[in-house]
This record gives structure tokens, sequence and C-alpha cells, in this order.
């Protein structure tokens, strides 16, 4: 019989091996990798979708609404609310009475009455016991303003043509002027200014005579500008400087 040389026997045992490697190799599905990877890609994928989902549907921008000034007693309240998402975020008075006992009696009434109207999110509010006035002229500017918070447009993120084009009425500052506050009401509809007019203005004696010249020049000039920026009427500079002040900050408050 003839010899078999071991070298050959190492050289077929070696390539036997390699034949079952590739063998199992090809039994292997060559979709795998794919689809770890298809598998491992899909949960940062929806991750990141729920994210901007998420953040897509956070709450409107917030935005300012001042109510009437309601003369008291012993002077003018007025109360200022913050809106964001349909709800009263923070509430202040930006006008109540001061001076003598009037100041104690209002650094104790309007915080308490602040806190009243953000917790109820409504002018149904008690009075604080001492502070009678203030708190009846309160609850009537607070609720003012709600009744303008009412009429605005609702945000729904949606609509924006028919939101913008909605009218609605910002009051802007009250401004103090040697002769008396003057404050200026407007009303916005698809960005312009529709409406103007002074809820508040220097009265008594000449300064009647004067106002009831200057105001409706002032109105029309505000409406017609569409801006502050409009000139003073002769014989009137104290209450145009007030006018043009509180029509910009009502200006400010509509995002013109």
């Amino acid at each position: 019989m003839r010899k078999t040389h071991p070298i050959r026997r190492v050289v077929l045992a070696g390539a036997a091996t390699v034949s079952g490697i590739v063998l199992l190799l090809s039994l292997k599905p060559a979709s795998d990798p794919a689809s770890a990877s298809a598998a491992g890609g899909a949960a940062p994928q929806q991750t990141a979708a729920a994210q901007e989902s998420a953040q897509g549907g956070s709450s409107g921008q917030a935005g300012t609404v001042t109510g009437d000034a309601v003369q008291t007693q012993y002077g003018p309240v007025q109360v200022r609310l913050t809106v964001s998402g349909g709800k009263v975020t923070k509430v202040e008075a930006v006008q109540a009475p001061s001076g003598g006992r009037s100041t104690e009696v209002t650094n104790t009434a309007v915080p308490r009455l602040n806190q009243a109207a953000l917790a109820t999110q409504s002018a149904e509010i008690d009075a604080v016991s001492g502070a009678t006035y203030t708190s009846s002229g309160y609850k009537q500017s607070l609720q003012s303003a709600l009744d303008q918070v009412e009429k605005a447009p609702a945000d729904s993120g949606g609509g924006g043509g028919s939101a913008e084009a909605a009218a609605r009425t910002v009051t802007g500052e009250a401004v103090k002027t040697q002769y008396g506050p003057v404050q200026v009401r407007i009303t916005v509809s698809g960005g312009k200014i529709t409406a103007a007019e002074a809820v508040q203005a220097p009265s008594g004696g000449q300064s009647t005579q004067i106002n009831g010249n200057a105001v409706p020049k002032l109105n029309a000039a505000a409406v017609a500008a569409g801006s502050a920026d409009i000139d003073a009427v002769s014989g009137a500079t104290y209450t145009s400087n007030g006018y043009k002040q509180s029509l910009q900050s009502a200006l400010d408050q509509a995002g013109g």
C-alpha cells in the first residue's frame, strides 16, 4: 500500500476546517445586520418626533390686558392681567389710591386682591376688610380686563390668519401729566388701529375745554398714522405728550 505523507494530512484537515467555517457563514441570514441597524435606528427617530410634537404643542404666547381705570372715593384703581394659554398667570394693580392712610391700606389690600384674582380666575372675589372702595374698584377693573380677554380670539395655533384679522382692544398705560392722567385704548384688527379713544384725560376748568378739542384730533391722528408718531395739538402739549406715551404702550402690548 501507498503510504500517506503527514504534510498532506495536515493540508487536508485544514481545508476541511475552512470549508466548515464557510458553510456556517453561508447559513447565517444576510439580513441580520440590516435588521439590527433598522431596529436600532427606529427608536431614536420616534423619540425625536415625539419631542418635536411636544414642542409644537406648547402653550401659546403670553399677552397683557389692562382693565378700565375705575374712579373711587380715594383715587383710581386699574388692573392689568397677563394671560397665557387662556389662563390668567399674573395680576397687578397699575393704579391704586395712594397718599397718607391710602398708601398703607393699598399696600395691604392689593396683594391679597391680586392673589384672589389669580386663584379664582374671575372677578368673583371677596373685598378686603378695611379697603372696601379699593376692593370694589379693583373688581370692576378686573372684570373689564377679563371681558377683553373673552373677546380676544383664542390662539389655537392653526387659524393664524383669522386670529390676526379679529378685532381686539388694548389699553395703554395711564400717563400722569401736570394736569391729570391720560390713558388711551385702541382697537386693533388685521394689525391696524381701527379705533382710538382716551379713557382718561385731564378735566375740570379750562382742561375740559382744551381736551374736548384736542382728544378727538389725537384719536383721528392715531388711527390715520397707525402709530404713536403723531403731532401734538396746539395748546394741549401736556395732554398730547401723555396721549402719545399711553398710545405707544398700547401698541407695544398689541405687538405693534
